[in-house]
């Protein structure tokens, strides 16, 4: 797969930096702390690299690919609804095989009928759109048949 693995001194290193969570000889996985601070300074006009030098970082063993491909995925990530936290333990697709709390539950309907009201309408308003594309594509239409009848009727009165 990837041939930037990462050496026993780099690891370490990596591990005492504060704004790592966990580090493999292929990953980093970082705090979330770091993240947020990365998108808000990324948004008043730091540079990726700037911002991960400043945070301790050595961009020489990391690697620009690295950098750039963390901070498009964070800020995708920072567009969703549930924003930068880490939502791999909660999305295995497994199905649960404990039993859930009232709360949980409760909580876990909650978030499908928001979901759900957000398709809806969304759904309603594309059909909204729809009617209205129809609505004006008859409307040109019917004003370009009259224009054609006045148009043949100014040729026949003509001919006369």
């Amino acid at each position: 797969m990837g041939v930037n693995y990462f050496t026993d001194w780099q690891i370490l290193e990596l591990k005492n930096n504060p704004n790592v969570k966990k580090v493999s000889n292929k990953s980093i996985t970082y705090h979330i702390d770091f993240k947020e601070r990365f998108i808000q300074e990324h948004h008043r006009g730091k540079l990726p690299r700037q911002i991960f030098t400043e945070a301790g970082f050595d961009l020489s063993y990391m690697g620009s690919k690295r950098v750039s491909q963390a901070s498009y995925r964070w800020y995708k990530q920072s567009l969703r609804a549930e924003g930068l936290k880490d939502t791999r333990k909660g999305n295995s697709g497994r199905p649960q095989t404990r039993n859930l709390s009232k709360d949980e539950i409760i909580n876990k309907q909650k978030a499908q009928i928001a979901y759900l009201k957000q398709e809806r309408d969304f759904l309603l308003e594309l059909k909204r759109l729809e009617r209205q594309a129809i609505k004006k594509q008859q409307l040109s239409q019917k004003i370009n048949l009259k224009s054609s009848k006045k148009w043949l009727v100014e040729r026949k009165t003509s001919f006369v």
